[in-house]
């Protein structure tokens, strides 16, 4: 960013580095990766819906549609008239209570195991190689946000303190992740499922309010997510401007999300293919391709270059295994 003042958003740093084409190549890697977010959310909703109402079937017409998956078509009903705000600030007011939503689950979840019986005995293997792998592939997935981070530097109002922000978001999430990570290995060791919440005791008040604040995470950030998608499709439609167009493309983007979190309905595993393949490229691979490439007022050292070639291979390295592991791991349970 420092390069050029015109640079504003991600895709900006592409064209900048590759031209037209660089640009191409980072929208289609950054609206892949929040889509697949997008599906994320509704198989969440599912799941724990699914937990919360157990045993529950749907008819529609003649036809009898599973507690589950009918819980990802009512989630997906919920979010929708959400998509239709184009308005970024109205979206930005939904997405705050996914914030304190997260700290209430992690302080319910330390709540059932303290308090509720459930105690700390979890056993397990202490170090599993067949699910390093997946494992590196979930941390791409849960610190891989740097796509945003050109819009939100140039969102402040003093862009020299972008770097304490930075350094306090990621401190923030790493506690976060870090206490849930604890807290689910120790209460259920290699019992623990892909959702914390999914090995919850239901009739404990704390587990109902665990579930409860992981449904409203997908509900208000829904629309935070698929808000690009939809407005880089909509500057592509000659009607632009259209509020039926807009809410059109909307409606179809959410229903192709339904449709994908149906068929292909693995939490973890969905999550591994999009952490290992999708946000290692956006987030590792093409922010190093993009710094190496601008020479405009960048000055780069010999140890600085063989430092980004070696985050170039690891990402790689990570890119390729991961994405192998979860694509398998995906293919023998469809397969079920």
């Amino acid at each position: 960013m420092d390069a050029s003042p015109l640079i504003k958003t991600y895709p900006d740093i592409g064209e900048l580095a590759f031209g037209h084409k660089g640009r191409a190549v980072i929208c289609v890697f950054m609206y892949l990766e929040l889509y697949l977010v997008a599906v994320e959310f509704l198989i969440l909703e599912g799941d724990n819906l699914d937990k919360l109402f157990p045993n529950q079937e749907f008819k529609l017409g003649h036809s009898k549609i599973g507690g589950r998956q009918g819980f990802v078509l009512l989630a997906s009903l919920v979010v929708l008239p959400t998509t239709w705000l184009r308005s970024l600030g109205a979206l930005a007011y939904l997405s705050v209570g996914g914030v304190l939503a997260s700290i209430i689950l992690v302080l319910c979840v330390l709540w059932v195991g303290a308090v509720d019986g459930v105690g700390f005995d979890g056993e397990g293997t202490l170090l599993n190689w067949s699910g390093i792998p997946t494992t590196i592939s979930l941390f791409a997935f849960c610190y891989c946000g740097h796509a945003v981070f050109p819009t939100l530097c140039n969102s402040m109002k003093d862009r020299s303190q972008f770097s304490k922000v930075l350094l306090v978001c990621f401190l923030t999430s790493t506690a976060t992740y870090g206490s849930m990570a604890a807290l689910g290995y120790l209460m259920y060791g290699e019992h623990l499922k892909s959702q914390v919440t999914l090995n919850l005791p239901i009739r404990k008040m704390s587990s109902k309010i665990a579930i409860c604040t992981t449904l409203i995470n997908p509900l208000t950030k829904y629309a935070v997510i698929i808000n690009p998608i939809a407005t880089a499709l909509e500057e592509t439609c000659p009607l632009r401007d259209s509020r039926p167009i807009s809410m059109l493309v909307r409606t179809v983007i959410v229903v192709s999300t339904v449709i994908v979190a149906l068929v292909i309905p693995f939490f973890g595993y969905v999550m591994a293919f999009t952490g290992s393949f999708l946000s290692v490229t956006v987030s590792i691979l093409l922010p190093c391709f993009c710094y190496l490439k601008i020479d405009r007022g960048l000055k780069k050292s010999r140890i600085e270059i063989g430092v980004i070639v070696g985050i170039i291979l690891v990402g790689l390295f990570v890119g390729v295994v991961g994405t192998y592991s979860s694509l398998k791991q995906i293919m023998e349970n469809l397969r079920k």
